[in-house]
């Protein structure tokens, strides 16, 4: 048997989370205080492996087997017995995580690792009512983090590296790839790279320089293209520093700057124009597009885990 995770949160990361560590073998106890949240959880894990099933992802003999390793319960205690890792995936709430770590800490035996999944509030924070602080730190799963690989590590002053070790050593035999942040800044890495990038596209539109649809077929056959397989580091190393250099020399002065979010964005919130929720936001939407994108996404995350299980098993 493998190690007991205990999933905090049953909202729309935990159930998913949940499922990474139970497709690998280890008894997993998902909690949630409302019992009506946790109904739904079984079927929603079973939802997410049929797909996987069909491209070869997971077997689907093992289903049924997969679903039971999750154990659902209100009881917070029950829960966090004999775990040895503990990941909170409720509200983003400063208040409430503090509250919820604070208790965790007077709960849980001194080695079980505490972890967090919150995107952008900072670990420290979040673990300052907390006695042993040291075995606190983040690890924040992208969604749905049953196949997007990536787990930001992200460590605190107080977090002692043999925890760091233990967790990132654990993400990888579950099938993860976990990075390293070595200092806890907010939205650590990847989300502080993707909300640039957003920054920049939205001042595009308020300045009038296209539309939103525009930024969208740009991105996705240009650089977009090019992620998968060489990142912005890379790529840079690829043409040359110098002319990175250069680059950066004239255009960096012309690129929003501005720490208040998009006049454009602002002005949709305000009017109610959330996007999917509303069927309106930057974009206009209909049940059909939205089902098709969302569609649209899976398929392409599948076929992108398919091909690298091939390779890696060549």
């Amino acid at each position: 048997m493998g190690k007991k995770v205990a999933v905090i949160g049953a909202g729309m990361m935990g159930p998913g989370i949940a499922q990474v560590f139970a497709m690998q073998g280890h008894p997993v106890h998902l909690h949630n205080r409302s019992r009506q949240k946790l109904e739904s959880a079984h079927d929603r894990i079973r939802g997410n492996l049929a797909p996987m099933a069909d491209y070869g992802l997971v077997q689907a003999e093992n289903i049924c087997d997969i679903v039971d390793r999750v154990s659902l319960t209100t009881d917070l205690s029950e829960a966090c017995s004999g775990a040895a890792f503990v990941i909170e995936t409720i509200t983003e709430s400063l208040p409430l995580k503090q509250e919820l770590f604070q208790e965790l800490d007077q709960l849980c035996p001194g080695d079980t690792i505490l972890c967090s999944n919150t995107s952008v509030i900072s670990i420290t924070q979040i673990g300052e009512r907390a006695l042993r602080r040291e075995r606190i730190l983040g690890t924040h799963f992208y969604q749905p983090p049953f196949l997007v690989p990536l787990v930001e590590v992200t460590q605190t002053a107080y977090t002692a590296t043999e925890y760091m070790d233990a967790t990132v050593d654990f993400l990888q035999d579950s099938g993860k790839v976990p990075v390293r942040v070595h200092k806890d800044v907010p939205g650590f890495i990847a989300n502080r790279m993707q909300h640039a990038l957003w920054r920049e596209a939205f001042s595009l539109i308020d300045e009038g320089v296209c539309d939103a649809e525009s930024i969208d077929i740009a991105v996705s056959n240009s650089f977009g293209l090019r992620l998968p397989a060489i990142g912005p580091v890379a790529n840079a190393d690829l043409v040359g520093l110098d002319l990175s250099l250069a680059i950066h020399d004239y255009v960096l002065q012309h690129l929003n700057a501005s720490p208040d979010p998009s006049s454009t964005l602002r002005a949709h919130v305000a009017a109610g124009e959330l996007g999917f929720k509303t069927k309106k936001g930057f974009l206009t939407w209909t049940d059909e597009s939205i089902a098709e994108t969302r569609e649209r996404l899976t398929k392409y995350l599948l076929e992108v885990l398919s091909r690298k299980k091939a390779v890696n098993h060549v």
